[in-house]
This record gives C-alpha cells, sequence and structure tokens, in this order.
C-alpha cells in the first residue's frame, strides 16, 4: 500500500506518473518539526537504511550524513556527502518488525543524518520544507521497491547493443585515433561495440558540432565504423558556448531558451568552451527546441548519447569570478600567515561550482520563474528528458542509447546513468557493486562504473579485477581521464585475460539482457542486496561484498589487490562456477556457510541457487554476431 501526504506546498518535480490523492492525517513513522524544517525518525539498534540510489559507503546507509544536491564532485571517498545524483528513497529495514519505505518528492536540497550525530535518530533536513511523501507499506523489501517504480514508471530498457563493451578515453581527439583503437581491439581479438567521444571531438567544445579538421567527414566515418561494427557515441555538455554565428547559441538567445538572471538577462557562466548559456530544460518549449538540436548527429548516424557536466557543473561565473579577484587583491597586502593562507586556497577553490552561483539565475518552469537552486537538483534528468523526449518524437527511443551523469527519479524513466568520476582504487570496484544495488532499488536498471577508474594511473590487476564485476553490469565501459595511463584492454601484458573475460560478457548477453527485461517490465530488481532474498539471516543481512544478479545468481568479485581468493558467505548450498573463459572452468557445490575460495587474477566467480540454468551464447566480436547457439549451460 502507497499513501501520499503534503507538507507544505512542493514544486512539482515531473518524478512520479501515478497521482495519488493526499492521505488524511499526519505523517507515520517520522515526527515533524516544521519551523525547523525537519522530520525526524526514531532507529533500533537493528535496523537498516537502504536507499540513496548513488551515494558513498555501503549498501545500508546508517552511520553517516548524506546531502542530496547534485553536485559536480570527482572525489568519491567515504567523506563525499554529495555525488551528482539525488534520489530521495529510502527503506528502513526492521528485521522482525515494521518495515517500510518512503520517497521525498521534493526538487531542492534534502540532508540525510542517517545516525551520523545521533546513532538512534535519522533526521531529515529540508532546505525548504516542501514536499510530498510517499510511504510505501509492502511485505517485503522488493515489494517496496516495486511500489516505487508503480508510482514513478517503469525502467528504461535500451538497445540490446547496449549492453556490448564499449571503449571511452578523454583523449581520443581525431579519426585516426579512433581507427587505432578498433584496429588494436580487432588485432587482439577482443569484442567491441562502442567507442566513445569525449569532448575533444568538438569544435572549440560546442554542443551538436563535429570538428571538421579532426573529423573531415563525419558521417562517412560513422558508416566506416559501423562497418566495422562499432557505433560512436558522442558526449553533449549542458552549457552552450556563447559565440554569436554559432546556430545553436543565435536560436536560443534568439528565443529566449536560455536560463535568466533576476533583470530578465541570459544567465552567463563558464565550463568547458568558456562563457557560455544554461539552456532552460526546465521550460517546455526550451526543452524540446534543445532536444531538436541532437537531430545533427543523429542524421550523421548516430545511435547513442552520453549527457554530462549536467548537475550543472560550473567553473565560474563572472560575478563571482570579479570577487575572487578582488579578495586575492586584498590578500597582497599581506603576509601569509595560516589563517590568510589557508583563506587564500579557499577563495581559490571555491571558485567552481559555488552554491552562490545557483542562486544567480532562474527557470520559467510551473509557469512561473523559479530561482535554480530550488530546482536544482532536476536539471540533469531535464536535459536528458529533452533528448528522449527528442528521440521519441522521431520514433527512435527505443533504438537509441542515453544515460547521463546527474540524475533524479524519474529519469529512470528515459535513461541510464554511469557513476562518474570514480579513481583508480581497488576500494571503487567495492563501491560500484553497492551502488548497483542502491541504484536498482530507485529504479535505475542501466548503469554502470568507469571500469578501472577515471582519476588516477590505473594498473592492470585492476582494470582485470573490475572487469570481472563489470562483464555483469548492463553498462560496460572502461573509461578513462586524458592525464591518466592509458588502460585499454589491449594494453596490458595479460590481453588473453581481457579477451577472455570479455568474450565470457558476450556469451552472457543474452542471459543478462532476459534478467534486465524481466526486472524492468516487472518492476524488479537487477541487482540487490543479499538481504532481500534472506530478510531473515544475520549473516545476509551484514554481507554488503557480494551481491545477487536478479534472483538466481550471486557475485562475490575480488577488490583486493594481489588476492588469490576471498571469503564468502553462501545463505544456502550453491553452486561455485571459476571461470577463466567460456570453455575453461571449474564447479564446484558448497553447503551453506563460510568458504574461502580461490580466486586467481583471471578468474571470475559465479554462485548459482538450486533451480537455476545458465547458457553460454556462441559470441562474436560483436552483440550483432551473438546467436542462438548455446555451447554450453551450466545447471544446478
Amino acid at each position: 500500500m502507497t499513501k501520499r501526504y503534503r507538507i507544505g506546498n512542493p514544486i512539482p518535480t515531473g518524478a512520479v506518473v501515478t497521482e495519488l490523492v493526499p492521505a488524511e492525517g499526519p505523517l507515520p513513522y517520522f515526527t515533524a518539526d516544521p519551523a525547523a524544517g525537519t522530520l525526524a525518525l526514531a532507529l533500533n539498534d537493528e535496523d537498516i537504511v537502504y536507499g540513496l540510489g548513488e551515494t558513498v559507503r555501503g549498501i545500508n546507509k546508517r552511520g553517516f550524513i548524506y546531502v542530496n544536491y547534485n553536485a559536480d564532485n570527482p572525489h568519491h571517498t567515504e567523506l563525499s556527502r554529495s555525488l551528482y545524483a539525488s534520489q530521495n528513497f529510502l527503506i528502513r529495514f526492521r528485521p522482525g518488525g515494521k518495515t517500510f519505505g518512503v520517497y521525498f518528492d521534493t526538487p531542492g536540497k534534502i540532508t540525510f543524518d542517517i545516525g551520523f550525530t545521533d546513532y538512534g535518530n535519522m533526521l531529515i533536513s529540508f532546505e525548504d520544507f516542501d514536499a510530498d511523501v510517499y510511504i510505501f507499506e509492502e511485505d517485503s523489501l522488493p515489494g517496496i521497491t516495486a511500489a516505487l517504480r508503480r508510482l514513478t514508471g517503469k525502467s528504461y530498457v535500451p538497445p540490446v547493443w547496449a549492453f556490448g563493451f564499449g571503449q571511452s578515453r578523454w583523449g581520443y581527439r581525431n579519426a585516426d585515433d579512433v581507427r587505432a583503437i578498433a584496429d588494436a581491439y580487432e588485432k587482439a581479438g577482443i569484442p567491441l561495440d562502442m567507442i566513445y567521444l569525449d569532448i575533444d571531438y568538438m569544435e572549440d567544445y560546442k554542443d551538436f558540432t563535429v570538428s571538421r579538421e579532426r573529423f573531415p567527414d563525419f558521417p562517412a566515418f560513422v558508416s566506416e565504423m559501423k562497418t566495422r561494427g562499432i557505433r560512436l557515441i558522442p558526449i553533449i555538455d549542458a552549457g552552450v558556448k556563447a559565440e554569436p554565428g554559432y546556430p545553436v547559441f543565435d536560436e536560443g538567445t534568439e528565443k529566449g531558451y536560455f536560463c535568466k538572471c533576476e533583470d530578465g538577462s541570459d544567465f552567463i557562466a563558464a565550463v568547458w568552451p568558456g562563457l557560455v548559456r544554461l539552456p532552460d530544460v526546465l521550460n517546455d518549449k526550451a526543452r524540446a527546441w534543445f532536444g531538436d538540436c541532437y537531430a545533427p548527429l543523429l542524421d550523421a548516424g548516430i545511435e547513442g548519447f552520453w549527457n554530462d557536466m549536467n548537475e550543472p557543473a560550473l567553473f565560474y561565473t563572472p560575478e563571482h569570478l570579479d570577487e575572487v579577484y578582488g579578495k586575492i587583491r586584498d590578500y597582497e597586502k599581506e603576509e601569509l600567515g595560516i589563517r590568510s593562507f589557508f583563506g587564500l586556497l579557499d577563495c581559490v577553490n571555491g571558485l567552481s561550482n559555488n552554491p552562490e552561483d545557483l542562486r544567480r539565475f532562474f527557470h520559467s518552469y510551473d509557469g512561473r520563474m523559479i530561482r535554480h537552486d530550488k530546482v536544482h537538483n532536476l536539471y540533469g534528468f531535464y536535459m536528458t528528458r529533452a533528448a528522449a523526449e527528442a528521440f521519441a518524437r522521431r520514433g527512435i527511443a527505443d533504438q537509441t542509447m542515453l544515460f547521463s551523469r546527474s540524475s533524479f527519479i524519474g529519469m529512470h524513466r528515459c535513461s541510464g546513468l554511469w557513476t562518474g568520476d570514480n579513481s583508480a582504487f581497488f576500494s571503487h570496484i567495492l563501491l560500484n557493486m553497492q551502488q548497483m544495488a542502491s541504484l536498482s532499488m530507485t529504479g535505475f536498471l542501466f548503469a554502470g562504473a568507469d571500469i578501472g577508474g577515471f582519476g588516477g594511473d590505473t594498473t592492470g590487476d585492476l582494470v582485470l579485477r573490475w572487469t570481472e564485476f563489470g562483464i555483469f553490469t548492463p553498462l560496460f565501459r572502461n573509461h578513462a581521464a586524458h592525464n591518466t595511463r592509458d588502460q585499454e584492454f589491449f594494453r596490458f601484458p595479460f590481453t588473453e585475460a581481457f579477451k577472455n573475460m570479455t568474450d565470457l560478457r558476450y556469451a552472457l548477453i543474452p542471459y543478462l539482457f532476459r534478467v534486465f527485461t524481466d526486472a524492468a517490465e516487472h518492476d524488479g530488481l537487477y541487482m540487490q542486496p543479499l538481504s532481500f532474498l534472506w530478510p531473515d539471516d544475520p549473516r545476509a543481512r551484514g554481507t554488503e561484498d557480494q551481491i545477487m544478479l536478479g534472483t538466481d545468481l550471486m557475485l562475490a568479485p575480488v577488490y583486493t589487490q594481489n588476492a588469490r581468493g576471498r571469503f564468502v558467505y553462501l545463505p544456502e548450498e550453491m553452486k561455485c562456477l571459476r571461470l577463466r573463459s567460456i570453455s575453461d572452468f571449474d564447479e564446484e557445490i558448497l553447503p551453506a556457510g563460510d568458504h574461502w575460495v580461490r580466486a586467481e587474477l583471471a578468474e571470475v566467480l559465479i554462485f548459482m541457487r538450486k533451480g537455476t540454468k545458465l547458457p553460454l551464447h556462441q559470441a562474436g566480436r560483436h552483440v550483432s554476431e551473438i546467436t542462438d547457439e548455446i555451447i554450453h549451460t551450466f545447471c544446478f
């Protein structure tokens, strides 16, 4: 049962598709303090708190503070309170007691103090005490997440080719760079379906343009790559370069489709191209216009996009830059001591993504002008919605891959996401796995991380261990920053192991796609914690470095360097598969309980429940070459 309660006068978000009449009476479970703008919930010692989608730390969110205010934050450490997403959904799981879910439908900033200040209390603070609060009471944990999806809509399903492997890097600058990557993968015999184009493909970082110097005949190049079985996937950023003569800028300016300052002038900020304007994607007409701007790339044969920098990320505004320059000049007049030195650092470091800048501009939304900070968490969702709606108008929505960095519940209906600028840390394999479970709870099924880490110099064993988990995530992509070590699979001495793992992914795609589409159609979970299937097992409830793929397979990736195995907890008897390739594997039936399981560097572990069949299909270098022929079926 789902009930809606209203506090204050919330701004609509577009997240909910099933309208419910507000319930009578006070909000259950929580103690409200309207004057303080807070809701409090008592927690007992056994309570577990799930949800919040793309955040740091474990699957159980208890013990930390999370701030849902979308942030351009490349530092995904345990201290990070905000990342790129705001998915305001929680489950209070009380073993043996009353369990319920709650969704806070509001576009502004919310802070979740989940037992950080007081371990026995959850305190939820609203910058504006306005929200529609939905309470979900069901018989099971999966029942609660299914109720959220019935409220907010079905999850996005990409075309099946989107489950292929994609190679990306910030630094593929021209057609020859892309050809060289395709050639190297072909020579290594490693399957490849996509090569991603980061910002260097554009002309002066202008959205919807292609550099004529670096890609002289882009449509012909797109066609050339398609004949090789490879789709090009370009990036699109939120900021539109402020350059007269650039058609997107000229048309957006003429029609008034950019975000405004309070005085009605266009808001000016800076990102990759320098000074930019932000399309007012919360305005229906501006959103339709921006979505139609994807047309030239679609007409060139592009079939997939990744939307970036859409929190939105801001390097600076001219107003704040002047303020910083003024403060720097003040510091020039004195000898820098401990306070003034760190004050200067804070001044400069606070230049980008400054909270004050988010209060400088407005949207035409819901029939009125609304200051951006009040609806900040919607921007990435609505930018991506612009693209999805344009694809639907062209009749190609089900043929086009789309995912975004910034997100909000509701975007799961039209797009997937990737988890942004992670780092080359072994611990980020674990973070990737835990985020996949939490994202699945909020409806984001098509998701994945930058395998190997975006930031920092990775190692070959890290990339391989991450790949051993990544072959099970719907979005399977290797991506890295331009100033880091090259980390394409063919770069490492154990290239054969990468080929074997990628071959295994392709052999599994028919199975993985069935699990995915079943979860999307029936409001299920693609990945989920063990506790969702074994809620009465205390050990399962406390296990967060193993994860269920659907309901039949358990994954236990190795996420520590130099490990040659790991401890695994089995809630019931399972068959352990240790796979080195499609044709080289071991099978072993293990009883319920604790086990140390060997997993050498080039081995991936899968655990099967009784009654499960896992087929491996005949696969080739591309998804289109996967056949119905089954070359082996694991049974238990």
